[in-house]
C-alpha cells in the first residue's frame, strides 16, 4: 500500500510517499480502507521531534483521525464489541486505544491506561491507504454524512467535549472565553458552548478568522493580534469577567486568560502550542478563588456520547482544505502556516 511516512525528525520535507506492507488485522481487529484522514497538531509536533507520546518510534505513519470502509475483519472480533461490524461498513475511529484490563480501565479512567496506544501517535495511523485498529474503536457513520466530515471529528470534537462537559462543567447562562477561535478544537468548542446556552467570546488573529468564529456562533470575537484580550473580555461581560476560559494555546495567552476570569472563574487548559511553562500571580489567583483545571484524557464511554450529540445536533466541522495522500507534505506545511481556518483533511 502507499503511505506518507517519515524515517527521521525534521521539516515537512522528511515526509516520503512510499510503498509499505499492508497491515493485517489480528484477533479483535479490523482493517480499514482509509477514505479520509484529518490532520492534527500532534502530527506536526512529533514529526519535528522529540516524540510526545511514550512508545512512539521511527519510522512513523501519522494520522489520528480516520474514516473509511471496513476492508477485513480479524478473528474473534465479534467477541469484543456489542455491535457486529461487517466488511463494507462505513466507520470512523476513536484513536485512543486502551487495554481494557488495567486498574485505570476497570474504573473507566482508560485515558490513563498503563498500556494505552494512540492511532497515528505511537502506532501507525491514517496517512496511508489502510490502517488496522481494534474493532472496539470503530463507530458507524450515519447515512448522509461524508467521510471527510467524519474524519475531522474525533480529536477536535472529543477534546472540546471533554474540556467543556467533563472538566469545565459549563452551564447555561455562563460566559466563556475560547482562544484561537478558528482552530479545530475551538470551532467545536464554540458550537458546543453555544448549544449549552453560554455567552461565547472567542479570540482570533485576523479579520478573516474573526468572521469565521462569528459565523460558527461566537457572540463576541476579540482580535488577539491587536486588542487587550482581558480588557475586551471584561468589557463584553460588563466588567465582571468570564466564568470559564478554554485555553489550548499556553504561555502566549496565559496572563490574558487569568485576568479575563471572574471571581471563582475556571481556567481549563489543554494544550501547549506556545510553550510548556507559565507563571501565575499567586495572590491574585487565591484572592479571587480562581480554579485551574487541566483537561485530562477522555474515556471510552464519552466518545459515543459525543458522536451521538454531534449526529443529532445542528453542528458543522468546517474543512479548510483537502489534499491527496501524496500531498501530505503540503498539507502539513499548510497547517504550519497558521493561515488555517477549520480542519485539513487527506484523501487517500
Amino acid at each position: 500500500m502507499k503511505a506518507a511516512i517519515y524515517h527521521e525528525h525534521g521539516d515537512a520535507d522528511v515526509l516520503r510517499f512510499e510503498d509499505v506492507p499492508t497491515p493485517e488485522p489480528g484477533p479483535g481487529e479490523v482493517l480499514i480502507l482509509v477514505k479520509a484522514c484529518g490532520l492534527n497538531h500532534l502530527d506536526v509536533l512529533q514529526r519535528r521531534g522529540p516524540a510526545l507520546i511514550p512508545g512512539y518510534a521511527l519510522p512513523h505513519i501519522a494520522g489520528m483521525d480516520v474514516a473509511g470502509l471496513v476492508a477485513a475483519v480479524g478473528p474473534h472480533a465479534e467477541l469484543v464489541t456489542a455491535s457486529e461490524v461487517r466488511e463494507g461498513d462505513r466507520v470512523l475511529v476513536n484513536p485512543a486505544i486502551s487495554c481494557g484490563h488495567c486498574a485505570a480501565c476497570v474504573i473507566a479512567e482508560d485515558g490513563k491506561c498503563e498500556r494505552a496506544t494512540v492511532v497515528g501517535g505511537n502506532r501507525d495511523g491514517g496517512y496511508a491507504e489502510y490502517v488496522v485498529v481494534p474493532v472496539a474503536n470503530v463507530h458507524r457513520i450515519p447515512d448522509g454524512v461524508g467521510f471527510e466530515e467524519a474524519a475531522v471529528l474525533p480529536t477536535a470534537w472529543m477534546t472540546a467535549w471533554h474540556a467543556l462537559v467533563d472538566t469545565a462543567d459549563l452551564r447555561m447562562a455562563e460566559s466563556i472565553l475560547i482562544h484561537a477561535g478558528a482552530s479545530g478544537v475551538s470551532t467545536a468548542a464554540v458550537q458546543l458552548a453555544r448549544a449549552a446556552g453560554a455567552f461565547v467570546i472567542a479570540t482570533a488573529s485576523t479579520p478573516e478568522k474573526m468572521e469565521f468564529a462569528q459565523r460558527l456562533g461566537a457572540d463576541v470575537v476579540i482580535n488577539s493580534a491587536t486588542d487587550d484580550i482581558a480588557a475586551a473580555a471584561r468589557a463584553a461581560t460588563d466588567g465582571r469577567g468570564v466564568d470559564v476560559v478554554l485555553d489550548h494555546v499556553g504561555p502566549a495567552v496565559w496572563d490574558a486568560s487569568i485576568y479575563s476570569l471572574a471571581a471563582k472563574g475556571r481556567l481549563v487548559f489543554l494544550g501547549n502550542t506556545t510553550g510548556n511553562r507559565a507563571s501565575i500571580d499567586l495572590v491574585y489567583a487565591y484572592h479571587f478563588g480562581l480554579r485551574l483545571l487541566g483537561s485530562d484524557p477522555y474515556n471510552r464511554h464519552e466518545f459515543p456520547r459525543m458522536l451521538a450529540a454531534y449526529w443529532a445536533g445542528d453542528f458543522v466541522t468546517p474543512i479548510d482544505r483537502a489534499f491527496s495522500l501524496a500531498e501530505a507534505r503540503a498539507a502539513q506545511e499548510r497547517m504550519e502556516s497558521r493561515a488555517v481556518a477549520g480542519k485539513i483533511v487527506l484523501l487517500p
